[in-house]
């Protein structure tokens, strides 16, 4: 981790430890980096993502790497008879979390939602425990990311869903060309503002420049057992919405 810090750039072998060093140093201004560098696209992308969800058996959702809980608070309200559980491997973003939950006006819906530490590739959760797995804007982040997917498959339950929300760097060739420049150079000017872990401004653009094709990404979920029932595109392609049914 010492080494991702001085150079800027990282790998499997370190990418756990870097990846939560440099969360923890942006949790207080992780909602509002997400709303800049998405120009505001994140709500929608995140409303459109509830449309897309079922409840049938369990009527329990699990959203993982949750960081500061918009998923699992959209969740319970728009479904106010579902539990919903966020889960994070960052003890910083939970705390902002439960703080978020606690803030809220409306609190009628919120006995229905809990945040709580753990780790993608190891849930604490008994196999077909939900009805919706879902993770936003986190499966990037995490370096087994097969591993994620097993487990999120472990826990829903037969015909039940697993959704992957991600930014994505496949586009047609002229805005690939512009979201690559944005990508790998006002990204990290943007980020730098709200972060002084040189890593972090590196990462974030970087992330998403090696995240998995999109063929390649849909033959692991189908090696955790999904069936890629649809893959949503969003604002020119930008992100994507991979959803799975076991």
């Amino acid at each position: 981790m010492t080494e991702a810090r001085s150079t800027g750039k990282f790998n499997k072998e370190n990418q756990s430890g870097v990846v939560q060093d440099i969360f923890s140093s942006i949790a207080p201004y992780y909602d509002l980096l997400n709303h800049v560098l998405s120009f505001g696209q994140d709500i929608y992308w995140r409303k459109k993502t509830l449309q897309h969800m079922h409840f049938f058996k369990t009527y329990k959702c699990v959203d993982l790497a949750t960081g500061t809980g918009d998923v699992a608070l959209a969740v319970a309200k728009k479904f106010p008879e579902v539990a919903t559980v966020g889960v994070d491997f960052s003890p910083a973003m939970i705390a902002i979390a439960n703080k978020k939950k606690s803030n809220r006006k409306a609190k009628a819906f919120l006995g229905q939602v809990a945040f709580q530490h753990g780790d993608a590739t190891r849930l604490p959760f008994a196999d077909a425990s939900f009805d919706v797995a879902v993770m936003a804007f986190g499966i990037r982040n995490i370096p087994d990311k097969q591993t994620a997917l097993n487990e999120m498959s472990r826990v829903v339950v037969p015909g039940g869903q697993v959704l992957i929300l991600e930014m994505v760097s496949q586009q047609n060739k002229f805005f690939q060309a512009l979201y690559q420049a944005y990508l790998c150079n006002v990204l990290p000017r943007i980020a730098r503002l709200f972060s002084s872990h040189r890593t972090a401004y590196y990462y974030l653009g970087q992330s998403i420049v090696h995240f998995p094709s999109m063929d390649q990404f849909c033959m692991m979920m189908q090696k955790s057992g999904l069936r890629v029932e649809k893959i949503v595109s969003m604002t020119f392609g930008i992100t994507r919405l991979f959803v799975g049914k076991k």
